[in-house]
């Protein structure tokens, strides 16, 4: 059974009642998804593994006091965030102590709501950092490799909206040294197939571990076109019991650029927008890919993720990838709802 990206990839229950019924669950272990899965447990295994992490506490907050007490150790700016979840639920950014009370009332709330666990904890709240993450895959015979990074720091409300590979800000140098982190995080879970590490990286060329996604990622397809490796092939793979057959991480060949089209009107603050897709004109030509869930005649609700389709666009440098997304981009046509198409081309 392969989870997809969705809620169910991510729940060590899901992932024990597959492997209890006989069949094979197409990602990490359950022990693994659980040791990641509330964040404060994951930055207490990478701090263990020597990986370097923003400072904070480490265990969910109790009241406002703590909370308070805490936050005067750090200084402020500090973050709020829910240790179940991701996806920018549960989180606020409080820069003086009078918002404390209230910002962690409504971080609890929206953290139950999301993930059915109200626990907050609070870091240090890093000013502009890039938002860069590492792909790894491992084995089932103890091998583990990193696949390089993606840029992932244009969001809104702490949303992926665009993500390339490789990042302007990684050097080789770099890119080796949070590789090597990812690795040892994912070795310290006992991790086996596909996985992304999120890191904070600093002005200065510092870089934080976030939390581990347990799953394939939305934004993978960068990485499949920059290394050459179909990841979702390789998931397959691990899970039949095969050894990786490469163990260093290959050089990125080229840019590979990803828009995330989603039904929102970014003219009105990223506003969900419904309706039924009445025409629908995807763009085509070399280095162009559209996974896409839509089709002309799908009904867009507000039950669902705003995420309509990914599209990919691959070639031999930044500049020209730009230029290639901005020509896919005008080619593209989506009638019937707003959609992001816009804000990706202004940016």
């Amino acid at each position: 059974i392969h989870p997809g990206y969705g809620f169910l990839s991510e729940r060590a229950w899901f992932a024990r009642a597959v492997r209890d019924a006989g069949l094979v669950f197409i990602g990490p272990p359950a022990e693994a998804i659980e040791a990641m899965g509330s964040k404060t447990d994951a930055r207490q295994l990478a701090i263990k593994a020597g990986v370097p992490v923003v400072p904070g506490n480490t265990e969910g907050v109790k009241d406002a006091d703590e909370a308070l007490a805490i936050a005067a150790q750090y200084g402020f700016p500090v973050l709020l965030k829910a240790a179940a979840g991701g996806g920018g639920k549960g989180m606020r950014v409080v820069r003086d102590l009078n918002e404390i009370e209230s910002a962690l009332g409504s971080a609890q709330r929206e953290a139950k709501n999301a993930f059915g666990d109200d626990a907050v904890y609070i870091e240090k709240y890093i000013e502009g950092p890039r938002h860069v993450e590492i792909q790894v895959l491992a084995d089932q015979h103890g091998n583990c490799i990193s696949l390089g990074e993606r840029e992932c720091s244009i969001q809104r409300r702490h949303q992926k909206m665009i993500e390339e590979a490789p990042s302007v800000a990684v050097s080789p140098e770099l890119r080796k040294k949070m590789g090597d982190a990812a690795v040892a995080a994912a070795k310290a879970a006992g991790y086996v197939n596909a996985g992304t590490c999120e890191f904070l990286l600093d002005k200065h060329g510092n870089f934080y571990f976030l939390e581990m996604n347990t799953r394939i990622q939305v934004e993978h397809p960068v990485t499949e076109l920059v290394m050459g490796i179909d990841l979702v092939q390789w998931q397959l793979r691990i899970a039949r019991g095969e050894t990786l057959p490469f163990l260093d991480t290959p050089k990125p060949n080229g840019w590979a650029i990803e828009c995330r089209i989603t039904s929102e009107d970014p003219a009105n603050g990223f506003l969900p927008s419904t309706g039924r897709i009445t025409h629908l004109q995807l763009p085509a030509g070399p280095g162009v890919r559209w996974d896409g869930g839509i089709t002309t005649g799908s009904v867009v609700g507000l039950s669902y993720d705003p995420m309509l389709a990914k599209l990919i666009v691959h070639a031999p440098t930044r500049e020209l990838a730009i230029a290639r997304m901005e020509r896919a981009l005008r080619e593209l046509v989506i009638h019937g709802v707003e959609t992001s198409r816009e804000f990706h081309l202004r940016m």
